[in-house]
């Protein structure tokens, strides 16, 4: 059952100019260490973090709050599990508003696209329930 579900498109120019004007102040402030680490790798490091700024910001809407009642941006970090699938690792905050919206019984599963054809930037993120003693 789809409990959240949230999309944010992002100009990837925008990223750009703001990491150019705050540099590690504005990295340090959004991103997790993983997050820039992986970032910081890439050929293509300002797309890779605009694609996170977006599922970051379509994670606060999947979870109803935006960026609002505890839920700062270092809360979500986009993380890759073993095979490769993005999801959104959630602390602070974000892991206590996901908390509330999660039943006795089930977990909660973050699914996270992420895409860039530039200028923008897209992510869409959909959480939703699954009983507690289902498979990975």
């Amino acid at each position: 059952m789809i409990i959240g579900l949230g999309s944010d498109i992002i100009d990837i120019r925008r990223i750009a100019r703001t990491i150019d004007r705050f540099g590690d102040r504005f990295l340090s402030r959004v991103y997790t260490d993983t997050e820039r680490q992986k970032s910081e790798r890439r050929r293509n490091r300002i797309e890779s973090y605009a694609k996170r700024y977006a599922a970051k910001e379509a994670c606060s809407k999947a979870l109803g709050t935006g960026f609002r009642k505890g839920v700062f941006w270092r809360d979500m970090g986009v993380v890759n599990l073993p095979g490769g699938r993005p999801t959104i690792a959630l602390t602070g905050g974000a892991a206590r508003r996901l908390a509330e919206l999660t039943p006795a019984g089930f977990k909660a599963r973050i699914d996270v696209t992420l895409t860039d054809e530039p200028p923008t930037a897209q992510a869409i993120v959909v959480i939703s329930l699954v009983p507690q003693d289902a498979p990975e």
